[in-house]
C-alpha cells in the first residue's frame, strides 16, 4: 500500500473514485481490476503494484470511506448535547454532509451495507462491529434518559434506527443528489415522528 500513498494526493483521488464508482455499480464479485484500472485510466498492472489484491483495494475503500465518516464525527459532533434523538440526528447530519462532499461514497457505502459474498462478508461483519461500537457511544454517552416514557426500551429503539437505516439504504437507487437530499430529509422526519412518541410530553 506504501506505493498508493506515496502518489500525488490527485492521482489517489482519481483511483479511489474509480474504484468506488465500479464497486458501487457493480457489487464486489462483477467489479473487475480491469473495470477500476480502465476508470481510472491507468494499467491494471498498477493497480495489483499498488494493492495487491482486488480484496484488498475493497477494503482499502471500506475502511477509507469509515475514516472519513468517523473521523468527521470526531471532529464536529457536540458532546454538550444530551437529547438521545437530537445526539442521532446531529452525528447523521455530520455523516451525510460527509457523503455529500464524497458523491461516490455513497453508491459504494450502499452496496457494501448489502454485500453477501463469502469472500468479503465475514471481515465486513466484523469491521461493521466496530462501527456499532462508534455508534453506541455517540447515542448513549452522556444522554438524558429521563426524557423517555415509562417502560420505552432503548435497545429496542436502536433496533428501530438500524432497520430505519435499512430502509434509508435500500431505498436509494443510485440516483441525483436532489434525491439523497429528500431521503435525509425523510430520515430525520421519521427520528422527529419517533421522539414525540417516545417522549413525555413535557420533555418536547
Amino acid at each position: 500500500m506504501e506505493n498508493f500513498i506515496n502518489l500525488p494526493v490527485e492521482k489517489q483521488t482519481t483511483i479511489i473514485d474509480a474504484a468506488l464508482l465500479t464497486f458501487g455499480t457493480n457489487g464486489y464479485k462483477k467489479s473487475s481490476v480491469s473495470d477500476i484500472a480502465t476508470a481510472a485510466g491507468i494499467s491494471k498492472a498498477m493497480i495489483f503494484h499498488y494493492f495487491g489484491t482486488k480484496k484488498a483495494l475493497y477494503f482499502y475503500l471500506v475502511e477509507y470511506c469509515g475514516n472519513l465518516i468517523i473521523n468527521e464525527v470526531k471532529e464536529k459532533f457536540d458532546n454538550s448535547v444530551t437529547d438521545f434523538f437530537d445526539r442521532i440526528m446531529l452525528a447523521s447530519n455530520i455523516e451525510m454532509s460527509v457523503i455529500k462532499k464524497h458523491p461516490a461514497t455513497i453508491t459504494f457505502l450502499k452496496n457494501v451495507y448489502f454485500e453477501d459474498n463469502s469472500e468479503v462478508k465475514d471481515d465486513l461483519k466484523s469491521m461493521f462491529a466496530q462501527g456499532e461500537d462508534f455508534r453506541s457511544k455517540i447515542a448513549f454517552e452522556g444522554v438524558d434518559t429521563s426524557k423517555f416514557k415509562e417502560g420505552i426500551d432503548l435497545k429496542l429503539i436502536v433496533k428501530m434506527l438500524m432497520w430505519l437505516t435499512d430502509g434509508f439504504m435500500s431505498s436509494y437507487n443510485n440516483g441525483a443528489a436532489q434525491d439523497f437530499e429528500a431521503l435525509c430529509n425523510e430520515f430525520f422526519e421519521c427520528m422527529n415522528l419517533m421522539k414525540r412518541n417516545f417522549y413525555k410530553e413535557e420533555a418536547l
